[in-house]
């Protein structure tokens, strides 16, 4: 059954249950205005649910009941047993309806035209004939777990008449007993209690699966707080149990503390799964909210959700109902372009809106994605000087990022007209406050014609994850598991040429790849320990790897995520903390924050429209890894790294000649080396030449990018070896000089494309000596 379906079941049944306690308060009490509005409000949800749902035998019905509810509610009726009687006939019959909802998904085929017509002549004023005795119920109602039963002969209406009547003319003195067709919600003493049900064709079964509204319980989340925090102390008493119990050679005493490790982390499950939620609970509503909008506004937005099933705090879902509702609705406003727009700037005239959800760094990510016309930094920057919002001089030294970010400040717009959707300036801002008050951050990246991303971090208050317990500078930290790739261990004998340089950057080369490489105690200004071996932990940043060298690695355990106080909380690299096992408190460190701070990536970071726009490009086209290195002249040179074996950095003075060619002394081989400027030519002016000696920066140490295997070996002497890029790259430019096979367009500068194949052919001779050497 659907979900949606199962939640109306559930919701419904638990409020019809309530109106039978109300109606009999209000027979007692007929002026209570506040019963009535309670009645009121009960019937016009399922009324209003029911006609999303297409249920409409159902909607009919309660609209006929939210009509006649509605003027007692005002005092323009006066309550009476009429009144009464014909309203809990409407409500039994909503239960008769709801039960065939569950068994068949459908409200049935019965319409209750009688019952229908009795609450439209109450509702007129006028009255109905009185039954001969008072609506009253024949039997207690059934137990909650038995949704359906064979129909019994003795409290089955006339086969004529519909189950629930206002005005039966029963030829028999026993009541028909409408109370009889009600789902169940009070127990029966009796162990196979008899439930009459709307008549249909053939038998009815004789089990049945237990009903919805019994399968579950709805309760206060302050008791499910109370509830984590005592696990999340018995996982604290459990881990300095276990860690106890390893010193001592006491088999029982071993086996109970086992016992206890696995009750512990099932109650431990379960207890965290009452509080969570799929994110797709408040997701579900939104292509609905799409459409409208788009259609409203004459426009094409088609919704991509992923990580529907990425679970969060119920008390979190509560609180981003109305934040993702507004950046859903101002993306669909003012983000996607008209089709007309989009068409006139090569894009498909269906624009896209992806929601996207995962977990990473301790933290729930949530991103608001569109690819429409992007946020103009100078359309802010002009609005925010008119409104007297920033001050000329501040505006001069803002970036365009800075810009963006004005849209948060509290009474800003850029519509240019108030509608029922933007325009009145008191958006964005209580989207920023409301996501800051369950300690989230909320952020923006925009690209102008491609799209806007709101980026949305939520740390976990309370949580027990996987970890990977380590030390570094003394000090014991946690790891998220979430993050943890695999590990690494360099003995001493390699630990001298395992970790390489890029431009005095230090780099690990992981099956042919480079992988950046970061120093936990250099990054926390830690003391470093003594360790013969380098230990290093491949972690996971966004799309990006890196490692992570620490001085030891412990073991792996679960730890209860404990929120830092708000004086640390702006530390970047620091998720949370937890108590270990001997009572002592661990950081929890914050992988995404430690890559930024090593700059390992920027806060601006993947997953973004431009990001999905270039694997669509990658689709069509081959995606290359290039070495960027800086040219004689002060230029730019990419070189595709899959021919390079290694990158080397040699002191100048080990350079030595073997007749007209430069070599030098390479792990018990002689290795030929090739300049850059000689491959290239010497075809520059005067001028060039000399403003680039003066920008080439003198140095003892040679960089040298090696290419070949064995001793099939050459070396590529370069000025700097500047970065490492990863993309589709299309050549703009013809061959300019020999040596090079094109011009790209790389980081927004012009770059030629180095000629490898024309390169290696060239110096095949030297290859064959090095072969012979």
């Amino acid at each position: 059954m659907d979900e949606i379906i199962k939640e109306f079941l559930t919701e419904s049944l638990e409020g019809l249950d309530q109106l039978d306690t109300k109606f009999v308060t209000l027979e007692q009490n007929p002026d209570d205005r506040d019963t009535l509005a309670g009645i009121f409000r009960t019937v016009h949800t399922i009324k209003g649910t029911c006609g999303f749902l297409g249920f409409s035998r159902l909607e009919k019905l309660t609209h006929a009941g939210e009509n006649l509810l509605s003027l007692l509610r005002d005092g323009k009726l006066s309550f009476n047993q009429e009144i009464a009687t014909a309203l809990l006939a409407m409500l039994d019959a909503v239960r008769t309806i709801l039960s065939e909802v569950e068994r068949t998904e459908t409200d049935g085929e019965e319409d209750y035209p009688a019952l229908i017509e009795t609450l439209h002549r109450l509702k007129e004023g006028g009255g109905v004939a009185p039954p001969p005795t008072p609506p009253a119920k024949t039997a207690p109602s059934p137990t909650p777990s038995t949704t359906e039963a064979v129909p019994s002969p003795v409290v089955a209406p006339p086969p004529h008449l519909p189950p629930v009547n206002v005005i039966p003319p029963p030829p028999k003195p026993a009541d028909p007993a409408p109370q009889a067709v009600i789902t169940p919600v009070a127990a029966l003493p009796e162990p196979a209690p008899i439930i009459q049900e709307h008549p249909v064709a053939g038998p009815a079964p004789t089990a049945s699966p237990p009903a919805v509204a019994d399968s579950s319980i709805r309760v206060d989340v302050p008791l499910l707080d109370k509830l984590m925090n005592l696990v999340g102390e018995l996982v604290l008493a459990r881990n300095q149990i276990l860690e106890y119990t390893i010193l001592q050679e006491n088999p029982p005493l071993q086996a109970a503390s086992q016992r206890l490790n696995l009750i512990t982390s099932e109650l431990q499950e379960g207890i965290m799964r009452t509080r969570m939620q799929p994110i797709n609970n408040i997701w579900a509503k939104f292509p609905r909210i799409v459409r409208d909008l788009a259609l409203s506004c004459d426009k094409q937005v088609r919704v991509i959700m992923e990580g529907k099933e990425t679970e969060l705090d119920k008390s979190l879902i509560e609180a981003m109902k109305d934040p993702l509702t507004h950046l859903v609705r101002n993306a669909v406003d003012h983000g996607v372009e008209l089709p007309a727009v989009r068409r006139s700037a090569g894009k498909p005239e269906e624009g896209c809106l992806l929601m996207r959800a995962y977990h990473e760094g301790g933290q729930v990510h949530i991103e608001i994605a569109d690819d429409g016309a992007g946020i103009n930094p100078i359309k802010l920057r002009n609005k925010a000087l008119e409104r007297g919002l920033i001050t000329p001089e501040r505006a001069g030294t803002m970036s365009d990022q800075d810009l963006r970010r004005l849209i948060f400040l509290a009474g800003f717009s850029t519509a240019e007209k108030i509608t029922n959707i933007s325009g009145r300036g008191v958006g964005m801002d209580v989207v920023k406050t409301n996501i800051e008050k369950i300690g989230g951050v909320i952020d923006l990246e925009s690209e102008l014609g491609r799209g806007s991303t709101f980026k949305i971090r939520i740390p976990l208050t309370l949580a027990i994850v996987p970890a990977l317990i380590i030390t570094s500078g003394g000090e014991r930290f946690a790891i998220p598991q979430v993050n943890l790739l695999e590990l690494i261990r360099i003995n001493e004998e390699q630990r001298g040429v395992a970790i390489e340089y890029v431009h005095s950057n230090p780099v690990y080369r992981l099956r042919g790849k480079l992988l950046p490489i970061v120093h936990l105690n250099r990054e926390l200004e830690l003391v470093a320990g003594h360790s013969n071996a380098v230990n290093i932990v491949v972690l996971q940043a966004g799309q990006h790897q890196f490692g992570l060298v620490v001085d030891q690695i412990n073991d792996t355990q679960e730890i209860v995520v404990k929120p830092l106080d708000k004086v640390l909380q702006d530390i970047p690299v620091f998720a949370g903390a937890t108590i270990m096992g001997d009572g002592r408190v661990a950081l929890i460190l914050d992988v995404l924050g430690i890559a930024q701070q090593a700059r390992i990536l920027s806060e601006s970071h993947d997953h973004n429209v431009a990001a999905q726009q270039r694997e669509a490009r990658d689709r069509d086209g081959e995606r290359q890894t290039l070495l960027l290195v800086r040219s004689p002249g002060n230029g730019r040179l990419a070189i595709p790294l899959a021919p390079v074996s290694r990158l080397e950095e040699f002191p100048a003075d080990q350079v030595e000649s073997a007749g007209e060619v430069d070599v030098i002394q390479y792990r018990g081989q002689i290795l030929p080396l090739i300049r850059l400027k000689d491959i290239l030519g010497e075809r520059r002016t005067a001028d060039r030449l000399a403003h680039a000696e003066s920008d080439v920066p003198t140095s003892d140490l040679l960089e040298v990018i090696v290419f070949g295997d064995g001793a099939r070996r050459v070396g590529l002497a370069v000025d700097e070896i500047i970065d490492i890029v990863q993309d589709v790259f299309e050549i703009k430019g013809r061959s300019t000089r020999s040596g090079v096979a094109g011009t790209l367009v790389i980081q927004n500068r012009v770059t030629e494309l180095f000629d490898v194949q024309g390169f290696l052919h060239q110096v095949e001779p030297l290859l064959a000596l090095a072969e012979e050497a």
